[in-house]
């Protein structure tokens, strides 16, 4: 990749509301000790009742433009990976646009589940090499309690609410994105669901309309299976091994399910950001919220290779892998 674009802020917004493991033991048959050890959360933020990915994504870009220098007037797109929208159209990105009055900026919203994010990026970064755009704003912006049901332990245990948003300008000097690799298989779409307009995925019924569900079972077996795979392929795009990658950031979707794909890549769990533990699975947000709360720890330095890598709904998985400015 020939990229002439720099990631250069991140801000975020996670809602007031926390649920824990001792809570969901009042709502669902579980328990703590189940749920840490299967999953590895202990608490995620869930958003308030009038609190849509509209607000959630302001609310981070708020954040972001308090950091210094950082400003988002003359933005030219507005990218906003979300699989819970607060409607069909508007999209959540021309929301953002309008609330802060970014009149140059073309908007799009990018459904690709918890692959979202690293999708986004991508784009962003092929807008701006491709000379359409100099700055382009990436949020990534989640309200799965809305649609999660709280009486199914096996999905409503994992998910929380959260955005950040990502700043992406146009650089003189190196780029910060090196390769990137993506894959689907869309003929295992209807294990990961949640219907809106139609009641049926891939011609098989989908149990509750507006209702999200996911095949556990299958899903880990597929993403230890296919995971590492990817970022080797990822890794050979990059001309790169293992050995050059400072930080691994996998999408936060279950702590075991990371613990196994490190395994099996041979790379250690030390150098592994994740951001589940207290978020729990925050879909396209996670990756992102994972770099966050590592530069809050001042862990990621300047010059440090990182791969990105997503999966999920769709299913698709891939990723990038980018230098840190």
């Amino acid at each position: 990749m020939n990229s002439k674009s720099k990631i250069v802020g991140l801000g975020t917004y996670l809602p007031h509301r926390k649920l824990t493991n001792y809570d969901l033991e009042k709502m669902v048959d579980t328990s703590d000790e189940w749920i840490v050890r299967r999953t590895g959360v202990r608490e995620r933020r869930l958003a308030e009742k009038e609190e849509f990915a509209s607000d959630l994504a302001i609310k981070a870009v708020k954040n972001l433009i308090e950091r210094p220098n950082i400003r988002v007037d003359d933005v030219d797109m507005v990218i906003v990976a979300t699989f819970t929208p607060d409607y069909f159209t508007p999209t959540v990105s021309a929301l953002v646009q309008g609330y802060f009055g970014m009149e140059a900026a073309g908007t799009m919203d990018i459904n690709s589940g918890c692959t979202g994010f690293v999708y986004a990026l991508c784009v962003a970064d092929s807008l701006i090499t491709a000379g359409h755009s100099k700055k382009v704003l990436v949020v990534s912006s989640e309200v799965a309690s809305k649609v999660l049901d709280y009486s199914d332990r096996n999905t409503c245990v994992l998910f929380g609410d959260a955005a950040v948003a990502t700043l992406i300008e146009r650089t003189n000097d190196k780029g910060s994105f090196i390769a990137s690799y993506f894959t689907s298989d869309g003929k295992l779409a209807q294990n990961v669901a949640c219907s809106n307009l139609s009641a049926k995925v891939n011609g098989q019924e989908v149990r509750k309309e507006r209702i999200f569900q996911q095949e556990g079972k299958l899903l880990y077996e597929y993403v230890v299976k296919n995971i590492p795979d990817g970022v080797c392929n990822l890794l050979k795009r990059s001309n790169m091994t293992l050995g050059d990658i400072n930080w691994f950031v996998p999408h936060s979707a279950n702590l075991r399910m990371i613990k196994v794909i490190c395994e099996r890549l041979n790379f250690p769990m030390e150098k592994t950001l994740v951001s589940n533990e207290f978020y729990g699975n925050t879909s396209s947000a996670s990756i992102p919220l994972a770099i966050w709360m590592a530069l809050e720890e001042s862990q990621i330095k300047s010059g440090d290779k990182m791969i990105l890598y997503g999966f999920g709904a769709g299913l698709t998985h891939g990723g990038v892998v980018i230098e840190w400015p």
